[in-house]
């Protein structure tokens, strides 16, 4: 009970801290705007902001803006000049009147040639056989989708294929959605593709064109020709089924701020609705830089050292500088409030000890990583010998041994106490049990019900995971949790002037609570 007591308190502490107060009001959030879409929402790239959203966690068909998701698979996974082959698999397992290349089986491009049909012509079939080309099958390619997804943060859709064709266990949210599309436009490599308004397939590569041919981007706001071009647009994918009706997304950036619109189930108003979200973000919001304005967490120490824990070392904890924050235009950062997260995910920076959250009333409005450097005479792996002994051993059996930027399964074996491991604790069993029927209901029924269950089960595993690796990465710094957790609570005491529950009073508060 004293082993799982301990993971459940690294796992809960959470320390805040709320800037001081100004005389006067915060802004008030900006409202005034609707959209047509059954489902749509409008977020900020830099920080993650949600400006808007209209059933935004709603699942819905996305026909083929899937591709975005598709295209940023093949680039972190394939060399844009590997020869991909078209199969008869990938050319003829397609609905009637689908967007096509036109390639035959038998047919080569290259990975390069095949993105810009994907993402500019829509094309299915190249879809199939970059699937096939990447994974080995489309099936393989869908869980490759899935698994993707949810590393993203993804907890609404699931993936069927890698066009968008219509499938009852193909769904996405618009939240979702924004999720992939920040991730695909902050790839070098999709943005160039993806902004791309025209592509000349090569002579000699289609039987059915041997002498090449040119086409254009189906989405109408990157067309500078076009009546619907919005300034600023950088790339985006439309989408379009009988059953998911009219499906859009678009990037745009004016004046550093750069914004993903999300549009599901449109009703031939996927344009104006679009336009309508981006002239709202660019009017009423603005993008903050968090390392010019956060006092309170950029500088915890120039040199923060700990008795006993480095041994002649030094190190900075700083605030990552590439983090913003998303404000009403007439806001104000002193109305932002902080909380220090533990739960750090599988894209936090190498040297990230915690994650910062920023809230604009009951908003998120950024997040940053607090970063550790080292500033003098460290050897990564020291090790603080003051620690109490029996921290010491809970830090040391929830650890894994290999190396910290690989995710690893709990051990079941001893580590040099008498201690029982988490994995053989009845509380794992229990949750092992849960997440197997889970799995098999997911399996059995098919339902999208059954689904979402095994991944919010899925989810809370891997929480767990994370949770490990932050414990290896501040052991290689030389912390221990409850160490770490005492140092911040003092910095933030000193910063804010202001008398805050002790460390301890606070966890007895959690706990009293439940």
């Amino acid at each position: 009970m004293k082993r799982i007591l301990s993971i459940f308190l690294c796992l809960t502490l959470i320390l805040g801290f709320c800037p001081g107060q100004t005389a006067y009001a915060a802004a008030e959030w900006p409202s005034e705007i609707s959209i047509s879409a059954d489902g749509g929402i409008l977020m900020d790239i830099n920080s993650g902001a949600v400006l808007f959203e209209k059933n935004s966690h709603e699942p819905y068909y996305p026909a083929s803006i899937t591709k975005i998701l598709t295209a940023l698979i093949v680039i972190e996974n394939c060399g844009l000049d590997e020869t991909v082959t078209f199969s008869n698999t990938a050319v003829n397992s397609l609905e009637p009147n689908s967007s096509i290349l036109g390639a035959r089986a038998g047919d080569t491009l290259s990975v390069r040639d095949c993105l810009c049909a994907l993402l500019l012509q829509s094309a299915n079939e190249v879809a199939n056989a970059l699937a096939e080309h990447c994974a080995g099958s489309i099936d393989a390619f869908a869980e490759k989708m899935n698994e993707k997804a949810a590393e993203l943060g993804c907890t609404d859709s699931h993936f069927a294929n890698p066009s968008g064709l219509n499938n009852p266990n193909h769904y996405v949210s618009a939240y979702d959605m924004a999720l992939i599309a920040k991730a695909a436009f902050n790839n070098p490599t999709f943005v160039e593709v993806d902004s791309t308004t025209y592509y000349d397939v090569p002579a000699g590569k289609l039987k059915q064109s041997p002498d090449g041919w040119r086409y254009y981007a189906h989405h109408r706001m990157l067309r500078r020709n076009d009546s619907l071009y919005y300034d600023g647009a950088i790339g985006g994918k439309t989408g379009y089924t009988l059953l998911a009706g009219n499906t859009l997304v678009t990037c745009a950036e004016r004046d550093g701020m750069k914004l993903i619109a999300v549009v599901l189930n449109g009703h031939q108003t996927h344009y104006s609705d679009t336009k309508a979200l981006f002239d709202y973000g660019f009017k009423n919001f603005k993008s903050v830089p968090v390392a010019d304005q956060d006092s309170t967490y950029s500088k915890v120490a120039d040199d923060l050292t700990i008795s006993g824990i480095f041994s002649g070392s030094a190190t900075r904890l700083t605030v990552n500088k590439n983090s913003a924050v998303t404000l009403p235009a007439d806001g104000s950062f002193s109305d932002v409030t902080s909380t220090l997260d533990y739960d750090l995910t599988d894209d936090a920076p190498d040297g990230a000890i915690a994650r910062i959250d920023y809230r604009y009333g009951d908003k998120l409005v950024g997040q940053a990583y607090l970063e550790a450097t080292v500033t003098q005479g460290y050897v990564p792996g020291a090790v603080n010998q003051s620690t109490d002994t029996a921290e010491t051993e809970t830090v040391a059996e929830t650890i894994p041994s290999k190396a910290p930027d690989k995710e690893t399964e709990p051990s079941s074996k001893k580590t040099g106490s008498n201690k029982t491991s988490w994995t053989s604790s009845p509380a794992f069993g229990i949750v092992k049990k849960v997440l197997i029927a889970a799995a098999v209901i997911g399996a059995i029924g098919g339902a999208v019900s059954g689904i979402m269950i095994y991944q919010k089960n899925k989810a809370q595993n891997e929480r767990f995971l994370r949770h490990q690796r932050r414990e290896k990465r501040l052991k290689e710094w030389g912390y221990s949790s409850t160490e770490f957790d005492m140092i911040m609570e003092k910095h933030l005491r000193s910063k804010s002037g202001i008398k805050q529950p002790g460390f301890r009073e606070r966890l007895r508060d959690r706990f009293r609570r439940r």
